[in-house]
């Protein structure tokens, strides 16, 4: 709302600008030639210099005719689609003149097409404002902005257009625009004090009285009054046109550019820790640092936040007047040249973060609207002196009215006593002259004088109750006096227990608003420890499943293990029981082989087995294979005890085939006959 504000200023300037005959309205035919008569060269190629800064050149050439368009209200609606940033809409713009095309275009025919199709597609920060000032100052300072062709204006162009922009900040948010003496006093004590120079209260009211005179008005100063203001001198004492051209740059970057503080500073380096001095400027949100005071390098910035602060820092390193700022992220040391600057730096900072904590982006708005506020509480209150006032005049006028009326009794009084006198004297001489022929006259001129005087009585009593009257009035006055103090004592109380309501409302709002995410934030975590609660029962159920199942297989195994043991002992008795028959049948054969006669010469041992060992082996290995073959069939895993067994077995089958030779030594032969 506050940046259409804003905009709706500078285009207000804009199409009053096409508004020759200062009707309201602007014909088309006229828009068309108005637009460009009169524009130098250098003006054409300016505007078509901030067409090509948004990359839109192709809709334009570099023509008088096609800058200005088909009519008047397309010249300026499409240089404004153009500097916001927004995308063209021709058919719409010709779709809203369609029933007026031969007629003129007025401010109030053309504010809904403005709002709907321009004000209301603009984004905040996808355009840049100053370039957007520049085309409507273009627009208006053609036909408003008088400057002496002799050259002894105080003002540049560039100047009078930041001059411009500074009253478009600070101007009513009425049309036609004009600003207040009290904000024109600011603006001028701000140059001023740019500039170092001070000015009297007296001073300027009387200058600002003279102004206002001159125009004939006392609500307020247009701009184009403000800049003859300017270009005249009498504000300036003498000051060169240079000097002032830096005072008012440096109170637009204030004001208009937000930047509440620059200047150098030293600056101590982060990774090589060296001292380096930098041109500094301070804005709400951030402190950017640059080469020079150039503002075109810019080696940084430092953004501030809520949880920044900026502390003071004891000299040292030959380093005075030290300070740094703390952010989360990085604490950065600076160096001011004196105490006062390092004060003045440290407090523009704190006034910075102070802003982001406030969640206020410009501080000038802030004040801005805090003297709009002040102005509007002087205007309350001296309208109700008025009233007041108005009220006691009205009670002045009722006394006065009264004393009026009572003053007419007592003449009346001393009138009807003067007739009394002398219609007294007059019946005293006809009472010397007939005392005697008019007795019964003069009793009843005794009776009229008894009625007169009862009359008289009355009257006078009438007189005291007015006079008492009179001074219950004044009585009356007086308490009401009384009561309007004490009303006014009451409401400055209301008002005060009102803001403290305010604010306990406020902070009642803000903990409800935490109790809320608190409770928001316990009701997710219950719902995450449930799932989880569920997930592990689920993970314990399969795991004790798991748990059965092996206890089954191992349950399983222990029997096919106990099975292959006994199938082992069993063939561990057949193989005994083969060796054994073996052993007895080798001992058989060997005897019925070699017959022992007599006189022959016994054989020795290696000689008697020559013929019997191979047989003898291969029928050991074909049983073996078989023990073998038969074990692995029974359990496909032989059991480590049961492989030792076999080994066992083999040097046991082994051991009685040796063994069978000695028993055959000892073989004795047949006694010889």
């Amino acid at each position: 709302m506050a940046l259409r504000k804003e905009l709706l200023k500078s285009v207000w300037y804009a199409f009053t600008a096409l508004d020759v005959e200062k009707s309201g309205k602007v014909s088309k035919s006229q828009l068309k030639v108005e637009y460009l008569q009169g524009r130098s060269p250098g003006e054409l190629a300016y505007l078509n210099h901030l067409l090509s800064l948004y990359h839109v050149a192709a809709h334009f050439e570099p023509t008088a005719s096609s800058l200005c368009g088909p009519t008047g209200s397309m010249v300026l609606s499409h240089n404004l689609y153009t500097v916001l940033h927004i995308p063209h809409d021709p058919v719409a713009l010709e779709e809203h003149f369609r029933d007026d095309d031969d007629g003129p275009v007025s401010s109030q025919g053309y504010m809904p097409y403005l709002n709907k199709y321009i004000l209301d597609k603009v984004e905040e920060g996808a355009f840049v404002k100053e370039h957007f000032d520049e085309l409507c100052w273009t627009l208006t300072a053609k036909k408003n902005y008088r400057v002496d062709s002799n050259g002894n204006s105080m003002l540049s162009n560039q100047d009078a257009f930041r001059l411009w922009c500074l009253f478009n900040f600070l101007s009513e948010d009425k049309y036609p625009l004009i600003m207040v003496p009290d904000e024109v006093e600011y603006l001028l004590k701000k140059v001023l004090s740019s500039m170092s120079l001070e000015v009297g209260l007296g001073e300027l009211e009387e200058l600002l009285a003279q102004e206002a005179q001159a125009a004939q008005s006392t609500s307020g100063l247009s701009v184009w009054q403000f800049l003859e203001l300017f270009n005249s001198g009498r504000c300036l004492r003498g000051v060169g046109r240079d000097t002032l051209s830096m005072a008012i740059h440096e109170v637009y970057q204030e004001l208009i550019q937000d930047v509440l503080k620059q200047g150098y500073l030293w600056k101590r380096g982060h990774l090589r820790r060296n001292w380096t001095e930098r041109w500094f400027q301070l804005q709400p949100n951030c402190l950017c640092y640059f080469g020079s005071e150039e503002c075109k390098e810019k080696r940084g910035t430092i953004l501030l936040d809520a949880q920044c602060c900026v502390e003071v820092l004891p000299d040292r390193e030959g380093k005075r007047c030290m300070f740094c700022v703390k952010t989360a992220s990085r604490t950065y040391e600076m160096s001011a040249s004196d105490t006062r600057q390092r004060q003045e730096w440290t407090a523009a900072i704190q006034t910075a973060i102070r802003l982001q904590a406030e969640g206020k982006m410009s501080l000038h708005k802030d004040l801005k609207q805090k003297r709009r506020e002040q102005r509007e509480h002087r205007e309350r209150r001296r309208a109700a002196k008025e009233e007041e006032m108005l009220r006691l005049q009205q009670l002045q006028e009722e006394k006065e009215r009264k004393l009026q009326e009572l003053e007419l009794l007592q003449e009346a009084q001393r009138q009807a006593e003067r007739l009394l006198q002398e219609e007294e004297e007059r019946r005293r001489s006809q009472h010397r002259e007939l005392q005697q022929a008019l007795e019964g006259q003069l009793r009843e001129a005794e009776q009229a004088r008894a009625s007169m005087q009862a009359e008289m009585e009355l009257k006078k009593e009438e007189a005291a109750r007015q006079r008492q009257r009179i001074e219950e009035l004044e009585e009356m006055q007086q308490r009401l006096q009384e009561a309007l103090q004490l009303e006014v004592k009451a409401r400055r109380d209301e008002e005060a227990v009102r803001l403290a309501q305010t604010r306990l409302l406020e902070e009642e709002e803000e903990k409800l608003k935490q109790l809320l995410q608190l409770k928001e934030e316990q009701e997710r975590y219950i719902e995450r420890a449930q799932q989880e609660k569920q997930e592990l029962q689920q993970e314990m159920a399969l795991q004790s499943r798991s748990l059965q199942q092996a206890q089954q297989q191992l349950e399983e195994v222990r029997q096919n293990r106990q099975r292959a043991d006994e199938d082992v002992e069993a063939a561990q008795r057949k193989l005994r029981q083969a060796s054994t028959n073996v052993k007895h049948w080798n001992v058989q054969m060997n005897r019925l082989m070699h017959p022992i006669e007599p006189g022959d010469k016994r054989p020795t041992t290696s000689s008697s087995f020559t013929g019997f060992q191979a047989p003898l082996l291969a029928r050991r290995d074909s049983s073996l294979k078989r023990l073998t073959h038969w074990g692995s069939h029974d359990n496909k895993t032989p059991s480590p005890s049961s492989s030792e067994q076999q080994k066992s077995l083999s040097c046991g089958e082994e051991a009685p085939i040796s063994a069978s030779a000695p028993q055959e030594d000892k073989v004795d032969p047949a006694p010889e006959n």
